[in-house]
């Protein structure tokens, strides 16, 4: 007899989520399979370090671009495509643990695309602040902004659930407070550097889009003001 309420031990992703999983392993494998020889040749141990340079942003390019005002393509592109693109195994597979936790809440909390929106925004935002302020010659690659842009729309979620039940809201705020100090604290051993500026502008906006593509998102944060 087949029991109905057995449960699964994997718990199901959205869509999208599995979408953009597939798409940064995808990339890391590929590194890991040319680098052993699998595919590609001799010329596939140098992949990693040849798409860093190809996909990586920098402040010293963004400078560029505004100075000179021209926006190429191919260096626009490097704004969605530096997040797939990680420097190492272990880089990358933090941020697949980052996307499949946060991602589900997300994802089930407001929309199945609304993962890779706010991925992908908060990269774009996290890169241009970064760049902005930073005119070094340093790249920002890997998925960290956009896992810290999850984040914001996950604090989004429990900032609306707190506020329904009458609780102190600040308390949403504890996640980031904690990621950030951890962030400091590691930084003390191995050097802070500058990225944690890419990974606040993308908390904060994965936290603004979140009343955007989240559901009454906008029209419920309106009520909750107009309460005080």
């Amino acid at each position: 007899m087949t029991d109905n309420n057995a449960v699964s031990p994997l718990n199901p992703l959205p869509g999208s989520v599995w979408l953009l999983l597939l798409a940064v392993a995808g990339v890391e494998l590929a590194f890991l399979a040319g680098s052993a020889g699998l595919i590609g040749g001799p010329g596939a141990v140098g992949w990693r370090l040849d798409a860093v340079q190809r996909v990586a942003f920098s402040g010293t390019l963004m400078d560029w671009m505004v100075e000179n005002r021209r926006f190429p393509p191919e260096h626009l592109l490097r704004l969605v495509a530096y997040p797939l693109v990680h420097v190492s195994a272990t880089h990358t597979l933090f941020v697949l643990v980052f996307i499949a936790a946060l991602g589900k809440f997300v994802g089930e909390g407001m929309r199945g695309w609304a993962v890779p929106v706010v991925f992908f925004g908060a990269s774009v935002a996290g890169a241009l602040v970064w760049g902005a302020v930073l005119s070094g010659p340093s790249w920002l690659t890997g998925g960290y902004p956009g896992v810290f842009g999850l984040v914001g729309a996950f604090t989004y979620l429990l900032w609306i659930e707190l506020g329904e039940k009458g609780a102190n809201r600040a308390r949403a705020f504890i996640l980031i407070g904690v990621l950030l100090l951890a962030r400091l604290l590691v930084g003390l051993y191995v050097g802070l550097g500058s990225t944690w500026l890419a990974d606040l502008a993308g908390f904060l906006t994965g936290f603004a889009l979140s009343f955007l593509v989240a559901p009454g998102g906008w029209r419920r944060a309106l009520e909750r003001i107009r309460q005080r």
